[in-house]
């Protein structure tokens, strides 16, 4: 039997530059159910999305959809997003970019391409998910950030900038939300909430 910490994290200084961490990324054999990111030069292995996310994943992408940027594709699908300039590499939970992108043999996606990202948040990702990649995402040029589950509550960030995004937004579940330009929409969190236990 293997017992794997919710995120062990394995340092980049042990492993040399960006491009052999994402050949390690390539030879990982990791649990059912988990995955693996590069984040802050680590790559960190936590659990994928809970089930009940499923349904949050499903609205968000039914409700962008119309309003996505011409030849872009949403998704929740699984798939490595790389910012090199920042040695990160996240999968994050929904995403959009244009249809570009995917017309490679590569796993390792162009994180500039992406036009939206999602984070479903859990007790162990929340802090990297609010700091690392909202600063990452904005410094790319991602132009929408939508994150959160463990608050009840939903944040938009958008503007992005070299030093991460300069506008939010944040309303409990169950209210609506602007989600700003490319998609220029509002987005119903109505059936955000988690089913209680």
């Amino acid at each position: 039997m293997t017992v794997m910490a919710e995120r062990p994290t394995i340092h980049g200084t042990e492993l040399g530059d960006f491009e052999e961490m994402l050949a390690l990324l390539d030879e990982l054999e990791l649990r059912d159910g988990f995955k693996a990111e590069i984040i802050r030069g680590n790559i960190v292995v936590s659990p994928w999305s809970k089930g009940c996310y499923h349904r949050v994943m499903h609205v968000v992408c039914e409700q962008l959809r119309p309003h996505l940027p011409e030849g872009h594709q949403i998704s929740s699908a699984p798939f490595l997003y790389v910012f090199p300039g920042d040695a990160c590499a996240f999968g994050p939970d929904i995403h959009a970019a244009h249809e570009r992108a995917f017309e490679t043999e590569s796993n390792r996606l162009d994180g500039e391409a992406l036009s939206f990202v999602a984070e479903l948040t859990s007790p162990s990702t929340r802090d990297d998910d609010l700091t690392d990649k909202a600063e990452t995402y904005g410094k790319a040029g991602v132009p929408v950030y939508l994150l959160d589950m463990q608050e009840e509550q939903a944040t938009v960030f958008s503007m992005p900038s070299a030093k991460g995004y300069e506008a939010r937004e944040t309303k409990p579940f169950g209210e609506k939300l602007s989600v700003p330009a490319p998609f220029d929409c509002v987005l119903d969190t109505t059936d955000f909430k988690a089913p209680r236990a």
